[in-house]
């Protein structure tokens, strides 16, 4: 099992089972927090504990996700999907830069293009150590 924590340690997730690779994405908040992403549904291997405050986009008519922060220290734990997926599931990631460096280290990272195609990335061989380096 994987856990992170935000700075003060009010909020944080965990996350069961292999989280597989992790997305990179540089849509318009994605770049902005820096986050790396392990995902999986609301109640299912992902728990977020304490009380985290939520971010939608403002402006924007029906949005897609909101981001759950801690409200004392601001850390980015996750997104969360705000419309059902058809099995009437929620889909969630978590950002594990909030985990311990060691426990992720070695997970490779795939890269999305949430900005402009909407698409992965051709992989680049690196994990989450080469960002740390």
């Amino acid at each position: 099992m994987l856990e992170g924590s935000c700075h003060c340690g009010a909020a944080g997730w965990s996350l069961s089972g292999d989280p597989g690779s992790i997305t990179a994405c540089n849509c318009t908040l994605c770049r902005r927090y820096g986050a790396l992403w392990a995902y999986d549904y609301e109640g299912e291997r992902i728990a977020i504990r304490g009380a985290p405050a939520a971010y939608r986009r403002p402006g924007k008519a029906d949005p897609a996700l909101e981001m759950l922060f801690c409200p004392a220290c601001a850390c980015v734990l996750s997104w969360r999907g705000l419309r059902l997926e058809a099995d009437g599931r929620r889909r969630m990631a978590v950002n594990l830069r909030l985990a311990p460096p060691d426990a992720v280290a070695d997970l490779p990272i795939d890269h999305f293009d949430g900005l402009d195609t909407f698409e992965d990335l051709p992989p680049s061989g690196r994990c989450v150590r080469d960002l740390w380096a």
